[in-house]
């Protein structure tokens, strides 16, 4: 008698992307927004006088690091379906912490620590509201931006502490070398790719994402949906008061209105990146580029004589189209989807 063998059911194969690499290359948003980029930057060296100097690239970095540092938890945080609008008052809460302590005869390192503690304890209280009691974030963070600027402005009125170290001031102001590049891009280069490593190439940073397309879908597929929002807002907390200790540093001025309006700037170059308002949808790389598109336009615009109410209108309305823009791109999205689905359907 011979025995019979069962079939062997071929291994399945499963699609890494739905498009080739081509198409996810070189006709996506981050792509088109690098072009804008380039194209703006050559205008810009050819139309505004002093624009190609050395100068302009140092200047642009180091007043950009705070937006371009900030960026990097908020596109998390975003993609989750959440926001964070209190960064810039963070920044201030922990630049007048560093003054005051620093003045009342605290070791600068110490004090620096605190101040960054404070910074996570904002990020936990925004975390705990959003996720706990569960208060939506635009709400939230708009209480916590007026609550503790008011209290960074509070504290030091119209006073500024200006009697940092003198080397450490020289240090935040310096160059690589006899490069145009500040030595503040080192860290900006070594978050950005710890922070992108992260979003796109753990388990966590898939997490991330599947918060953004559902919520209750996510939870159900064993994602820790409040555990993950809380330590992101607890981390833009972490990332903005460290910010607001180096940016201190920097320019040697420790007051209340430091970081005034930053939360804008980060959320416009954010969603200028590509990163979707409705979650679900992002890059790091495509947030760092909305950052520098909105630095070198602002600095365009100075060279070229424009006043800083010009230049606030223009990160406005580039604010205004990229929600718009990302809007019209979802609407498209879910529409082409939809039709495939239909044809699916009908040729079964």
């Amino acid at each position: 008698m011979t025995g019979t063998t069962a079939p062997v059911a071929a291994p399945r194969s499963y699609l890494d992307h739905d498009k080739p690499f081509w198409r996810r290359t070189f006709l996506s948003a981050e792509a088109g927004l690098t072009v804008a980029l380039v194209v703006i930057v050559l205008l810009s060296s050819a139309l505004v006088p002093n624009f190609s100097q050395p100068i302009t690239l140092t200047y642009l970095i180091q007043t950009n690091f705070p937006i371009l540092i900030m960026i990097l938890p908020m596109t998390l945080i975003m993609v989750t379906g959440e926001i964070d609008l209190s960064v810039g008052s963070t920044l201030g809460v922990a630049s007048v912490m560093l003054g005051i302590l620093h003045d009342a005869g605290v070791p600068l390192s110490a004090a620096a620590v605190l101040a960054i503690v404070i910074g996570a304890a904002i990020g936990a209280f925004n975390g705990f509201m959003v996720t706990i009691v569960g208060l939506p974030s635009l709400a939230v963070t708009i209480g916590t931006l007026a609550l503790f600027r008011g209290i960074a402005v509070g504290l030091l009125g119209t006073t500024a502490i200006t009697d940092f170290p003198v080397p450490l001031t020289e240090f935040a102001q310096s160059t690589i070398g006899s490069s145009p590049l500040p030595i503040l891009t080192i860290p900006f280069v070594v978050l950005a790719v710890v922070f992108g490593l992260v979003l796109h190439l753990t388990p966590f940073g898939r997490g991330v994402y599947a918060i953004g397309l559902g919520g209750l879908t996510a939870q159900f597929s064993g994602v820790a949906v409040r555990r993950t929002k809380f330590l992101l807002f607890v981390l833009s907390g972490i990332v903005a008061a460290a910010v607001g200790v180096v940016f201190t540093l920097q320019y040697d001025n420790a007051i209340g209105s430091n970081g005034f309006g930053d939360e804008l700037q980060v959320v416009t170059a954010v969603v200028l990146g590509g990163v979707s308002t409705f979650g679900g949808r992002g890059t790091i790389f495509g947030a760092i580029v909305g950052a520098l598109l909105i630095g070198v336009l602002s600095s365009a615009l100075q060279l070229a004589g424009v006043g800083s109410n010009g230049i606030s209108v223009v990160t406005g309305a580039a604010l205004i189209l990229s929600v718009i823009g990302s809007r019209l791109i979802e609407q498209l999205t879910r529409r082409r989807r939809a039709r495939q689905i239909a044809a699916l359907n009908g040729g079964d």
